[in-house]
Protein backbone atom coordinates (compact mmCIF):
# COMPACT_ATOMS: atom_id res chain seq x y z
CA UNK A 1 0.00 0.00 0.00
CA UNK A 2 1.26 3.43 -0.93
CA UNK A 3 1.93 5.91 1.86
CA UNK A 4 2.56 8.92 -0.42
CA UNK A 5 0.00 11.26 -1.93
CA UNK A 6 -3.55 9.95 -1.41
CA UNK A 7 -5.34 8.50 -4.39
CA UNK A 8 -8.60 9.95 -3.06
CA UNK A 9 -8.88 12.88 -0.68
CA UNK A 10 -12.23 14.04 0.71
CA UNK A 11 -12.51 17.20 2.82
CA UNK A 12 -15.59 18.48 4.64
CA UNK A 13 -18.11 16.86 2.31
CA UNK A 14 -21.69 17.88 3.12
CA UNK A 15 -25.14 17.50 1.57
CA UNK A 16 -28.62 18.39 2.81
CA UNK A 17 -32.10 17.71 1.47
CA UNK A 18 -34.88 19.95 2.70
CA UNK A 19 -33.07 20.70 5.95
CA UNK A 20 -32.13 17.07 6.56
CA UNK A 21 -28.35 16.57 6.72
CA UNK A 22 -27.60 13.49 4.62
CA UNK A 23 -23.82 13.97 4.92
CA UNK A 24 -22.11 16.32 7.38
CA UNK A 25 -18.48 17.40 7.06
CA UNK A 26 -17.07 14.01 6.08
CA UNK A 27 -13.29 13.88 5.54
CA UNK A 28 -11.04 10.92 4.74
CA UNK A 29 -8.27 9.75 2.42
CA UNK A 30 -7.63 6.56 0.48
CA UNK A 31 -4.26 5.27 -0.75
CA UNK A 32 -3.52 3.26 -3.89
CA UNK A 33 -3.98 -0.46 -3.26
CA UNK A 34 -5.98 0.15 -0.07
CA UNK A 35 -9.35 -1.47 0.62
CA UNK A 36 -11.55 0.95 2.55
CA UNK A 37 -15.04 0.05 3.77
CA UNK A 38 -17.79 2.60 4.44
CA UNK A 39 -20.41 1.19 6.80
CA UNK A 40 -23.35 2.44 8.81
CA UNK A 41 -27.05 1.84 9.48
CA UNK A 42 -29.66 2.42 6.80
CA UNK A 43 -30.02 6.13 6.17
CA UNK A 44 -26.53 6.91 7.47
CA UNK A 45 -25.59 8.73 4.24
CA UNK A 46 -23.43 6.11 2.52
CA UNK A 47 -25.08 6.26 -0.91
CA UNK A 48 -25.21 10.07 -0.86
CA UNK A 49 -21.51 10.14 -0.05
CA UNK A 50 -20.78 7.75 -2.92
CA UNK A 51 -22.85 9.79 -5.34
CA UNK A 52 -20.86 12.91 -4.50
CA UNK A 53 -17.57 11.12 -5.07
CA UNK A 54 -18.31 10.18 -8.67
CA UNK A 55 -20.27 13.27 -9.66
CA UNK A 56 -23.84 12.03 -9.55
CA UNK A 57 -24.67 14.48 -6.76
CA UNK A 58 -23.16 17.93 -6.24
CA UNK A 59 -22.08 18.61 -2.65
CA UNK A 60 -23.30 21.66 -0.74
CA UNK A 61 -19.84 22.05 0.74
CA UNK A 62 -16.46 20.33 0.76
CA UNK A 63 -14.16 18.96 -1.91
CA UNK A 64 -13.13 15.73 -3.61
CA UNK A 65 -9.68 15.21 -5.11
CA UNK A 66 -8.58 12.22 -7.19
CA UNK A 67 -4.79 12.04 -7.63
CA UNK A 68 -4.59 15.67 -6.47
CA UNK A 69 -7.07 16.82 -9.14
CA UNK A 70 -10.17 18.60 -7.88
CA UNK A 71 -13.14 16.60 -9.18
CA UNK A 72 -15.78 18.43 -7.13
CA UNK A 73 -18.73 19.24 -9.39
CA UNK A 74 -17.46 17.19 -12.33
CA UNK A 75 -19.98 15.09 -14.24
CA UNK A 76 -19.88 11.28 -13.73
CA UNK A 77 -18.42 10.67 -17.18
CA UNK A 78 -15.64 13.19 -16.57
CA UNK A 79 -14.79 11.50 -13.27
CA UNK A 80 -14.88 8.09 -15.00
CA UNK A 81 -12.42 9.36 -17.61
CA UNK A 82 -9.92 10.08 -14.85
CA UNK A 83 -9.88 6.40 -13.93
CA UNK A 84 -12.70 6.02 -11.42
CA UNK A 85 -14.78 2.87 -11.86
CA UNK A 86 -18.03 2.08 -10.08
CA UNK A 87 -20.30 -0.88 -9.47
CA UNK A 88 -23.86 -0.54 -8.19
CA UNK A 89 -26.24 -2.34 -5.83
CA UNK A 90 -28.27 -3.49 -8.82
CA UNK A 91 -26.28 -4.77 -11.79
CA UNK A 92 -26.67 -2.91 -15.08
CA UNK A 93 -25.84 -5.06 -18.11
CA UNK A 94 -27.34 -5.65 -21.57
CA UNK A 95 -29.28 -8.91 -21.05
CA UNK A 96 -29.65 -9.81 -24.75
CA UNK A 97 -25.94 -9.32 -25.47
CA UNK A 98 -23.28 -11.87 -24.66
CA UNK A 99 -20.99 -11.61 -21.68
CA UNK A 100 -18.07 -10.76 -23.97
CA UNK A 101 -20.07 -8.11 -25.83
CA UNK A 102 -20.95 -6.36 -22.59
CA UNK A 103 -17.25 -6.00 -21.81
CA UNK A 104 -16.51 -4.95 -25.39
CA UNK A 105 -19.05 -2.12 -25.08
CA UNK A 106 -17.25 -0.88 -21.96
CA UNK A 107 -13.89 -1.13 -23.73
CA UNK A 108 -15.17 0.78 -26.75
CA UNK A 109 -16.30 3.60 -24.46
CA UNK A 110 -12.93 3.63 -22.71
CA UNK A 111 -11.12 3.78 -26.07
CA UNK A 112 -13.59 6.38 -27.38
CA UNK A 113 -14.56 4.27 -30.34
CA UNK A 114 -17.84 4.74 -32.19
CA UNK A 115 -19.08 2.09 -34.59
CA UNK A 116 -22.01 -0.13 -35.52
CA UNK A 117 -22.38 -2.57 -32.64
CA UNK A 118 -23.81 -5.41 -34.72
CA UNK A 119 -21.12 -5.36 -37.42
CA UNK A 120 -18.04 -4.27 -35.48
CA UNK A 121 -18.56 -5.72 -32.01
CA UNK A 122 -17.65 -9.40 -32.69
CA UNK A 123 -13.99 -8.51 -33.37
CA UNK A 124 -13.45 -5.32 -31.39
CA UNK A 125 -10.95 -5.68 -28.51
CA UNK A 126 -11.88 -9.34 -28.24
CA UNK A 127 -8.59 -10.44 -26.66
CA UNK A 128 -8.70 -7.62 -24.12
CA UNK A 129 -12.30 -8.46 -23.24
CA UNK A 130 -11.40 -12.12 -22.79
CA UNK A 131 -8.47 -11.22 -20.53
CA UNK A 132 -10.80 -9.25 -18.29
CA UNK A 133 -13.28 -12.12 -18.21
CA UNK A 134 -10.49 -14.56 -17.32
CA UNK A 135 -9.38 -12.19 -14.57
CA UNK A 136 -12.78 -12.38 -12.85
CA UNK A 137 -13.30 -16.09 -13.51
CA UNK A 138 -15.86 -15.66 -16.29
CA UNK A 139 -13.80 -16.80 -19.27
CA UNK A 140 -15.97 -19.85 -19.83
CA UNK A 141 -19.12 -17.70 -20.11
CA UNK A 142 -17.98 -15.36 -22.90
CA UNK A 143 -20.62 -16.48 -25.41
CA UNK A 144 -23.50 -16.75 -22.93
CA UNK A 145 -26.27 -14.16 -23.02
CA UNK A 146 -26.23 -12.03 -19.89
CA UNK A 147 -29.91 -12.73 -19.35
CA UNK A 148 -29.05 -16.39 -18.68
CA UNK A 149 -26.50 -15.72 -15.93
CA UNK A 150 -26.95 -16.44 -12.24
CA UNK A 151 -26.84 -13.34 -10.04
CA UNK A 152 -23.39 -14.09 -8.66
CA UNK A 153 -22.00 -14.38 -12.18
CA UNK A 154 -23.60 -11.06 -13.12
CA UNK A 155 -21.72 -9.45 -10.23
CA UNK A 156 -18.44 -10.88 -11.55
CA UNK A 157 -19.26 -9.55 -15.00
CA UNK A 158 -20.02 -6.14 -13.53
CA UNK A 159 -16.55 -6.16 -11.96
CA UNK A 160 -14.98 -6.95 -15.35
CA UNK A 161 -16.93 -4.06 -16.90
CA UNK A 162 -15.77 -1.72 -14.12
CA UNK A 163 -12.16 -2.73 -14.80
CA UNK A 164 -12.47 -1.97 -18.53
CA UNK A 165 -11.40 1.66 -18.13
CA UNK A 166 -8.27 0.62 -16.19
CA UNK A 167 -9.41 2.37 -13.01
CA UNK A 168 -7.08 3.74 -10.37
CA UNK A 169 -10.03 4.02 -7.98
CA UNK A 170 -12.95 1.60 -7.73
CA UNK A 171 -16.18 2.60 -5.96
CA UNK A 172 -18.36 -0.39 -5.09
CA UNK A 173 -21.83 0.30 -3.68
CA UNK A 174 -22.95 -2.85 -1.83
CA UNK A 175 -21.13 -5.15 -4.29
CA UNK A 176 -22.41 -8.37 -2.69
CA UNK A 177 -26.07 -7.37 -2.27
CA UNK A 178 -28.38 -10.26 -3.16
CA UNK A 179 -25.60 -12.85 -3.24
CA UNK A 180 -25.31 -16.06 -1.22
CA UNK A 181 -22.88 -15.93 1.75
CA UNK A 182 -20.11 -17.93 0.05
CA UNK A 183 -20.47 -15.93 -3.17
CA UNK A 184 -20.05 -12.70 -1.20
CA UNK A 185 -16.78 -13.82 0.33
CA UNK A 186 -15.46 -15.13 -2.99
CA UNK A 187 -16.29 -11.93 -4.89
CA UNK A 188 -14.59 -9.70 -2.34
CA UNK A 189 -11.56 -11.98 -2.14
CA UNK A 190 -11.26 -11.67 -5.91
CA UNK A 191 -11.70 -7.89 -5.76
CA UNK A 192 -9.09 -7.55 -3.02
CA UNK A 193 -6.62 -9.70 -4.95
CA UNK A 194 -7.04 -7.65 -8.13
CA UNK A 195 -6.79 -4.39 -6.19
CA UNK A 196 -3.52 -5.38 -4.54
CA UNK A 197 -2.00 -6.70 -7.77
CA UNK A 198 -2.93 -3.60 -9.79
CA UNK A 199 -2.60 -1.02 -6.98
CA UNK A 200 -6.25 -0.01 -7.32
CA UNK A 201 -7.78 1.84 -4.40
CA UNK A 202 -11.19 0.41 -3.44
CA UNK A 203 -13.92 2.12 -1.45
CA UNK A 204 -16.95 -0.06 -0.81
CA UNK A 205 -20.17 0.01 1.17
CA UNK A 206 -21.44 -3.22 2.64
CA UNK A 207 -23.95 -4.55 5.17
CA UNK A 208 -22.33 -7.99 5.51
CA UNK A 209 -19.86 -7.62 8.38
CA UNK A 210 -18.12 -10.88 7.49
CA UNK A 211 -17.13 -9.30 4.17
CA UNK A 212 -16.12 -6.01 5.79
CA UNK A 213 -13.97 -7.41 8.59
CA UNK A 214 -12.21 -9.95 6.38
CA UNK A 215 -11.25 -7.66 3.50
CA UNK A 216 -11.09 -4.03 4.62
CA UNK A 217 -7.72 -2.53 5.52
CA UNK A 218 -9.59 0.30 7.22
CA UNK A 219 -13.23 1.05 8.01
CA UNK A 220 -15.19 4.31 8.07
CA UNK A 221 -18.42 4.38 10.08
CA UNK A 222 -21.19 6.85 9.27
CA UNK A 223 -24.19 7.61 11.45
CA UNK A 224 -26.80 10.24 10.58
CA UNK A 225 -24.45 11.69 8.00
CA UNK A 226 -21.46 12.12 10.31
CA UNK A 227 -18.26 10.10 10.48
CA UNK A 228 -18.22 8.64 13.99
CA UNK A 229 -15.27 6.24 13.72
CA UNK A 230 -12.33 5.40 11.48
CA UNK A 231 -9.62 2.81 11.83
CA UNK A 232 -8.55 -0.78 11.37
CA UNK A 233 -11.17 -3.54 11.64
CA UNK A 234 -9.90 -4.23 15.16
CA UNK A 235 -10.22 -0.56 16.14
CA UNK A 236 -13.78 -0.39 14.85
CA UNK A 237 -14.75 -3.71 16.40
CA UNK A 238 -13.71 -2.40 19.83
CA UNK A 239 -15.30 1.05 19.46
CA UNK A 240 -18.10 1.28 22.02
CA UNK A 241 -20.07 3.90 20.08
CA UNK A 242 -20.00 1.81 16.90
CA UNK A 243 -21.04 -1.33 18.77
CA UNK A 244 -23.90 0.50 20.43
CA UNK A 245 -25.22 2.21 17.30
CA UNK A 246 -24.51 -0.30 14.55
CA UNK A 247 -22.81 -3.56 15.39
CA UNK A 248 -24.68 -4.39 18.60
CA UNK A 249 -23.38 -4.03 22.15
CA UNK A 250 -22.81 -7.74 22.61
CA UNK A 251 -21.03 -8.39 19.33
CA UNK A 252 -18.03 -10.64 19.46
CA UNK A 253 -16.58 -11.14 15.99
CA UNK A 254 -14.42 -14.18 15.26
CA UNK A 255 -13.63 -14.98 11.64
CA UNK A 256 -12.88 -18.59 12.52
CA UNK A 257 -16.51 -19.23 13.41
CA UNK A 258 -18.11 -18.01 10.20
CA UNK A 259 -20.20 -20.70 8.58
CA UNK A 260 -18.73 -22.22 5.45
CA UNK A 261 -15.60 -20.03 5.43
CA UNK A 262 -12.20 -21.35 6.38
CA UNK A 263 -10.04 -19.16 8.65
Amino acid sequence: MSTGQPLLSVEGLSKSYGGVHAVRGVSFALQSGEILALIGPNGAGKSTCFNMLNGQTAPDAGSVHVLARDTTGMKPREVWRLGVGRTFQITATFPTMTVRENVQVALSSHHRKLFNLTTSMPCYAREQADRLLDLVGMGGFAMRACGELAYGDLKRLELAIALANEPKLLLMDEPTAGMAPRERIELMRLTAQIAKEKSIGVLFTEHDMDVVFEHADRILVLNRGSLIAEGTPEDVRRNRQVRSIYLGEGLVYDARHREGVSP
